[in-house]
């Protein structure tokens, strides 16, 4: 069978597909009303088109559920080339996208992909590749983690000058956490941290929109009342509308497509605010329960990542976890005013190919990786 659920992790499984199933209903409810106005009248034109990249989704994540996840380490080192040489090409004129003051997406023949949502799996691969071959180095600053650092802080630059803060800060903490696990000194971590941080905080400060976002939600705290109300169009717009939104949802919402914060309100409704859209029509009830999705998969993570057959497995399974994980977090913390706007999407449930699709890898691979602790637990039995 292609998905043995004698043989796979199963609540993984129907966990991922609700978080999908649900996504895609409230990525609908969020967007028909701006399809509908740029499309005409083609109220579903969002909703079809992510209903397609969920199959694609689900086939890639097929594929690497029965694809050995020990093959994929001795193509890590390729594929981390690879990866940067994509990002590289983002600044040659006429081959990267930009939208929003960004140019995040690469321009191919037939699709678009962004080089960066690629690189996150690409890195956990690395690194868990890495990890395994240092353990005995690794507390050791030159010849053991240098040269991990060297290739996470070059991928990070590369992504921080697109400007993308979001996913490089993302990168550099799952990067953060993997060498942590992976028996590097804390010390050490903090010391390349505090080295680290003037130098970020120059670059978002010459970053007038990243700044701009900064310094808004620095306002939310010590900004003048008064002010807030006559500059109601500022940097800070969105987080409004999000926080308007999850106030009128209360404990049991408006009702799905019931919500008012889509009718133009707010823009990122059905991409990195839909975790808002979800808490307004389904209220807090509907919000705990993607919470606790979401914690249910990160619990078989790191369920996986315990009982996985080798080290290797067990670096893997626990980066893509933290990955996924941090994508949640920071998400609910941007939509719930408790975080700057980082323009992260939510995993399963943002609209978006690049990112959802490998969501859906990450996922198949936590699979194969269970796979292979049934096995070896039947033959330890045997």
């Amino acid at each position: 069978m292609i998905l043995d659920r004698n043989r796979i992790d199963l609540p993984l499984l129907i966990t991922t597909l609700l978080l999908v199933g649900i996504g895609a209903v409230m990525i609908y409810s969020a967007s028909f009303v701006i399809a509908e106005e740029k499309f005409q009248g083609d109220s579903s034109f969002f909703l079809k088109r992510h209903l397609v990249r969920i199959a694609l989704g689900i086939g890639f994540l097929i594929l690497f559920a029965n694809l050995d996840y020990r093959k994929m380490r001795k193509w890590s080192l390729l594929m981390m080339a690879i990866g940067i040489i994509s990002l590289i090409i983002l600044y040659i004129p006429g081959l990267g996208l930009e939208i929003r003051g960004a140019t995040r997406t690469l321009k191919l023949w037939v699709f678009n992909i962004q080089p960066a949502e690629g690189i996150k799996i690409v890195m956990v691969l690395f690194l868990a590749h890495w990890l395994d071959k240092s353990q005995h180095v690794i507390q050791k600053f030159i010849p053991g983690l240098l040269p991990g650092l060297i290739v996470i802080g070059t991928t990070c630059i590369l992504i921080a000058l697109q400007p993308d803060f979001g996913t490089a800060i993302t990168l550099g903490l799952t990067s953060a956490a993997m060498l942590f696990i992976g028996r590097a000194r804390l010390t050490h971590l903090a010391g390349v941290a505090m080295f680290l941080a003037p130098f970020v905080g120059v670059k978002i400060y010459l970053s007038p929109h990243s700044w701009k976002r900064v310094m808004a939600y620095f306002e939310r705290f010590f900004g003048d009342p008064a002010e807030k109300l006559v500059n109601v169009q500022g940097a800070d717009y969105q987080l409004q509308q999000s926080l308007i939104g999850l106030g009128t949802g209360g404990f049991f919402g408006t009702g799905l497509g019931q919500g008012k914060q889509k009718y133009l309100f707010l823009p990122d409704s059905y991409t990195d605010f839909v975790f808002s859209v979800i808490g307004e029509e389904l209220g807090f009830i509907g919000a705990l329960l993607v919470m606790g999705l979401f914690l249910v998969l990160a619990w078989r993570g790191i369920h996986i990542a315990r009982h996985a057959p080798d080290a290797y497995g067990f670096f893997l399974s626990s980066g893509l976890t933290t990955m996924i994980s941090l994508h949640v977090v920071l998400n609910i913390g941007v939509v719930t005013g408790l975080l700057p706007t980082t323009g992260l999407p939510m995993p399963f449930m943002s609209y978006g190919g690049s990112w959802l699709l490998f969501c859906m890898i990450s996922i198949g691979i936590l699979l194969n990786i269970s796979r292979g602790a049934s096995r070896q637990q039947r033959l330890q039995y045997d």
